[in-house]
């Protein structure tokens, strides 16, 4: 069922954000018992894509991608996935268990009155998006992954290469109880800004943009929540039904990315049934900020190519 159908964001501020090409509403809306904030554009009956965000960031990354996909002939959805800026931030690790926010994405397609949905994640968004495939493989229509290693491919790479492992190691300093939390807060949120801008090219980032970021990251409990995404997945690693995915999938992926090494792209893909790799040279992490005409025509040929099969 949606919920909240009144606006938590203005209209000012989507246009500002989204452009002003397209109509878009932000609402709240509960799924799996947790209220999620949601921006929806585009016709409701037109075929329908989720857009999920990943670390350190929330629906406003996408903002790039959300008018041309309108603009296509699609119903786009963008949560604040749960403890990210105006998304409810349960308490406890528990609660960010990669299946629990896998379910959180079931329940939204069905807010739409659908049973299936395109799927694209990026980041943390990727990794939902991966086990949504996995988990609940009847939903996924047609995937989408960027710069998000498959979790079997990371498991392996983080057992076998040793550069993989050394670019993992933040992961570890997030484990601990409240001192990260301290840590990212300090200075004006330095640490959280240098995570973009310091592994983006330059002039990726505005300080308009960092702007925006600075205030979801100061919302009541949001550090935490954004941090218990990295403990949840030490403490509970999810047991996956399958490694395999049936949904076609497009995998782009920014070379350059300081976390994850280019051959888990290579690797992830391998999982999938049906697969096309797109490797991005002279492209960071960052690839819907430094690459968003590129990326829009990667995934308008890969949704299209299903939307034309039906």
């Amino acid at each position: 069922m949606r919920s909240n159908r009144e606006p938590t964001v203005s209209d000012d501020e989507l246009a500002t954000a989204v452009l002003s090409t397209v109509d878009a509403i932000s609402s709240r809306r509960r799924v799996n018992g947790t209220e999620l904030h949601v921006v929806a554009a585009g016709d409701e009956t037109d075929p329908l894509v989720v857009l999920l965000h990943g670390f350190p960031e929330y629906w406003y990354g996408w903002r790039g991608v959300v008018a041309p996909l309108v603009e296509a002939g699609y119903r786009v959805l963008v949560p604040d996935q749960r403890g990210y800026n105006r998304s409810e931030k349960p308490d406890g690790v528990r609660a960010y268990r990669t299946s629990v926010l896998s379910q959180d994405i079931v329940d939204l397609i069905a807010t739409e009155g659908r049973d299936t949905a395109h799927v694209v994640g990026h980041d943390w968004g990727g990794v939902v998006a991966w086990d949504l495939a996995c988990r609940f493989p009847a939903v996924v229509d047609r995937l989408a992954i960027v710069n998000a290693p498959h979790p079997t491919a990371y498991r392996r790479q983080l057992l076998s290469n040793p550069e993989q492992l050394r670019r993992s190691w933040y992961a570890i300093c997030f484990q601990p109880p409240w001192i990260p939390e301290l840590a990212c807060r300090s200075d004006d949120y330095r640490l959280l800004e240098r995570a973009l801008r310091g592994t983006a090219a330059p002039g990726t980032f505005t300080d308009a943009e960092l702007a925006r970021y600075r205030r979801a990251w100061s919302r009541d409990g949001a550090v935490s929540g954004m941090l218990n995404w990295y403990r949840a997945a030490l403490r509970y690693p999810p047991q996956l039904p399958t490694d395999r995915v049936d949904a076609p999938t497009l995998v782009v992926w920014g070379e350059d990315d300081a976390a994850l090494v280019p051959s888990l792209a290579v690797d992830s893909a391998g999982f999938c049934a049906t697969s096309r790799l797109e490797l991005l040279p002279a492209t960071s992490h960052w690839v819907a900020h430094e690459a968003p005409d590129r990326l829009c025509d990667l995934l308008l040929g890969h949704l299209d190519a299903g939307y034309r099969s039906h």
